[in-house]
């Protein structure tokens, strides 16, 4: 049973979530202490988070920082702010997908569902073990988990894919079309916008492994990873 955890503090909003949750099956639990997020996450072990923006104490960005210390599980915020910068700066700090409020709870379940079976079901038990080097660089698919020069760093699951379509094509222009349609294959409808935060934050995590240049925007057509790419010093 996979397990839920809802960070928010509209007990209504809550308790109508749970309600649908739990017709679908899903072991539900929401924080009881906004001060403690970070404890009952670990506590819990969730498979998947729903996350507000405006929260007691500390705001969702915040949270979902210190989770992603702890977990690449899928984040996802629920918010009733609309701006795009909120949006952004919900995927920036380290969350999967943005649902604005009000919102329709079949639309809500179908993103967590989406979510796990990237995370956890069929697509990811079909990459398990399945690694992809090119010119040192080592991508391990299943543990997320992006390798050079005996540095490690960990990924989201869209930074992953993302790597994932990029290094098994490279040297190979992709188009943003083909990355959003591998990517985000099964929601209705992604802002343009949200796959240059991704690209930006694959960016980062090569250059955190000394990697530059190596991602290059090819305009009008896409992405293309190149394997001479230039070290930093």
């Amino acid at each position: 049973m996979f397990k839920i955890f809802i960070i928010e503090d509209d007990k209504q909003l809550v308790n109508l979530l749970e309600e649908h949750l739990h017709k679908f099956g899903f072991d539900v639990k929401n924080v009881d202490n906004f001060e403690t997020v970070g404890s009952q996450f670990e506590q819990y072990e969730p498979h998947l988070v729903l996350l507000d923006v405006n929260l007691p104490k500390f705001d969702g960005y915040y949270w979902c920082r210190q989770i992603r210390n702890l977990s690449t599980c899928p984040i996802l915020f629920i918010s009733a702010r609309e701006g795009k910068m909120d949006q952004v700066m919900a995927l920036e700090n380290g969350g999967d997908d943005y649902i604005t409020k009000p919102f329709d709870f079949e639309i809500v379940v179908a993103k967590i569902n989406s979510h796990l079976r990237r995370a956890y079901g069929s697509y990811a038990a079909a990459q398990n073990g399945r690694t992809i080097t090119v010119d040192g660089l080592k991508l391990d698919v299943e543990r997320m988990m992006l390798s050079f020069n005996d540095e490690d760093i960990e990924l989201s699951h869209t930074e992953a894919k993302i790597l994932d379509e990029l290094l098994k094509r490279s040297e190979r222009v992709v188009s943003r079309e083909r990355l959003l349609e591998k990517i985000w294959d099964d929601q209705v409808f992604v802002d343009d916008n949200t796959l240059n935060v991704y690209i930006a934050r694959v960016r980062r995590k090569l250059a955190i492994l000394h990697i530059s240049n190596a991602l290059q925007t090819i305009r009008g057509q896409g992405y293309r990873f190149i394997s001479n790419w230039g070290h930093d010093e």
